[in-house]
């Protein structure tokens, strides 16, 4: 739809639409024989493999500047704050705005959806997240809520001190929530991130455990924003490319948001944020400086933990291997999906050459 800003006509995208390339015509990893780890990812290699799970985008690209956007997941379709899910939150490194930590860390769980946006935009975000709650039926006496909204920066091609994402773009990101495929790539919170040097964005994966191991369910969304060396499956494609980008961008952050439909309290779901940095540091990151890593973990299995039957400790360790596996997917499936962006200043990123990396992948025999 088109709307009027500052006096100029500008353009608010819902889709992938940000760089000339037809929409799909960019694979998922897994489309190309990348498939990471052991485990089988489930129906849609999304987060809403988890029953109930939604995600929601609203991309903002406006004129020659404004290049960013907000995602939205949903643990549930329901009043998060009458019906709250565990919940921990895993700092890997804490240069970053991730609003809502402490009283999740204090209480263990989460009332508001989960909202990823830019650096700026994360007290706006706030304030969305807390008048879509507080509009709620039931909601009606609510005297405090917790927004969880998670950032990272992307400056280099957005316009981001004119901080363009407002409370109706944040009520409209939840509202278009759906189960289904996830967009990927130049979307929403992934607008305008840069990853390894190329176009990073959102990307989602999940893996299903088998009926021995509990066949339970996790997924993972990330918005990618951070540098390194790109690693694919062990192969050095970072360094392999590195006469035609600067792979490491310097900085940069990870935002990574995990479900599961395992019966799991939040000091379990620590643990398992945990291990999902072990999958962002097979790709190739380090963590730098100023990378704000954040990993949020929920579990959507009220029913079965009300009834008392809570995963025991030594039956872990699959949703581990799960999480590691899925993490270190989502982050390709973002590279692979991004299309090339020019942005603010002029500024550009390209997205990851398909056709080269795939050359590299082959010599070093990682595709499937």
């Amino acid at each position: 739809m088109r709307r009027k800003v500052k006096g100029c006509l500008c353009l608010v995208l819902l889709a992938v639409c940000s760089a000339p390339v037809r929409a799909g015509a960019r694979p998922r990893a897994r489309e190309v024989g990348i498939a990471p780890g052991i485990l089988s990812p489930g129906k849609l290699n999304a987060i809403t493999d988890v029953e109930g799970v939604k995600v929601g985008h609203v991309t903002l690209i406006e004129g020659t500047d404004i290049r960013t956007g907000v995602t939205a997941i949903l643990p549930h379709a329901g009043n998060l704050f009458a019906e709250k899910v565990p919940a921990a939150i895993y700092l890997g490194n804490g240069f970053g705005k991730l609003m809502g930590y402490t009283q999740v860390e204090e209480l263990g769980n989460i009332e508001t959806p989960i909202l990823l946006t830019n650096t700026l935009n994360v007290g706006i975000v706030a304030d969305g997240v807390i008048e879509y709650m507080l509009s709620l039926p039931c909601n009606e006496n609510v005297r405090s809520i917790n927004p969880v909204v998670g950032e990272t920066n992307d400056g280099w091609l957005n316009d981001i001190r004119s901080r363009p994402v407002r409370q109706h773009h944040v009520r409209e990101a939840i509202e278009k929530a759906a189960s289904g495929p996830v967009p990927e790539g130049s979307v929403g919170a992934g607008t305008g991130t840069r990853c390894f040097g190329y176009k990073g964005g959102i990307g989602t994966s999940s893996r299903q455990l088998s009926k021995s191991q509990g066949g339970y369910t996790v997924g993972v969304l990330v918005q990618t924003n951070f540098g390194g060396i790109l690693t694919i499956n062990g192969a050095p494609v970072g360094r392999e490319l590195a006469a035609e980008v600067n792979s490491d961008n310097g900085g940069g952050s990870c935002m990574i948001v995990v479900a599961t439909d395992a019966p799991i309290l939040s000091r379990n779901l620590k643990r398992l944020a945990k291990r999902a940095v072990l999958g962002l540091a097979r790709t190739g990151s380090v963590m730098s400086n100023s990378s704000g890593d954040y990993v949020i973990a929920f579990s959507t299995a009220k029913r079965r933990i009300e009834s008392g039957q809570l995963m025991p400790n030594d039956e872990m360790t699959p949703l581990f291997q799960a999480v590691v596996e899925a993490t270190e997917e989502a982050v390709y499936n973002s590279l692979f999906k991004a299309t090339s962006i020019i942005g603010r200043n002029n500024h550009s990123c390209e997205a990851l050459p398909i056709d080269k990396t795939l050359k590299i992948c082959r010599k070093y025999n990682i595709l499937q």
